[in-house]
């Protein structure tokens, strides 16, 4: 039977802030009432036969609070770059003068900042998920590590309470993170 991998706290550390990174990332797809470029993250383009993100087929601005601006570098690529608009269901209309596609930001209803806070909430959910997945594991290797008595009993208390501390502080995390887009989202 193979030894048990040695306890790596930086690894859980290290997972743990993927976790709340990840959910930043996600926010930045939720549309809020200001134009952010990271909202046309998900978009993918069909250009040269492939599916190709947004961002390697143009140069996307923000010119003012509530527009963003797509400079298309290949003339022959804006309707495909106008149709995944039209397709991402981000409410969004593009507006076409030559290469440069314009996205006007619509006013949100109250009804469509409560969706996008439910999102926001499944969003931290999923987050939460991914930090506790990675606290099991921790302990797990633990247990693991007590078993085949390469850790004593007390150092694994030790260690499973710097497994909890670091998880508590990276929901901690996720629920600001959380507060702040909700705040964000139903600010008029």
């Amino acid at each position: 039977m193979a030894a048990p991998a040695p306890f790596n706290a930086a690894d859980l550390k290290r997972r743990m802030t993927g976790a709340v990174e990840a959910l930043k990332h996600d926010f930045g797809g939720l549309r809020t009432g200001r134009a952010a470029t990271s909202l046309l993250d998900p978009i993918v383009v069909d250009a040269y036969g492939a599916k190709t993100p947004l961002v390697q087929v143009g140069s996307i601005t923000v010119p003012e609070p509530r527009l963003l601006q797509i400079s298309v570098w290949d003339r022959g690529l804006v309707i495909a770059v106008e149709k995944a608009i039209q397709q991402s269901n981000l409410g969004l209309n593009p507006q076409t003068e030559g290469n440069v596609i314009r996205l006007r930001m619509p006013d949100l209803t109250q009804e469509r900042r409560k969706e996008l806070v439910k999102v926001a909430h499944t969003y931290a959910e999923k987050a939460r998920v991914a930090a506790r997945n990675v606290r099991r594991d921790g302990m797990d290797q633990l247990k693991a590590l007590e078993k085949a008595h390469a850790m004593g009993e007390d150092e694994v208390k030790t260690k499973s309470d710097e497994v909890q501390k670091l998880t508590d502080a990276t929901m901690k995390d996720i629920d600001a993170a959380l507060k702040h887009k909700e705040a964000e989202i139903m600010q008029v």
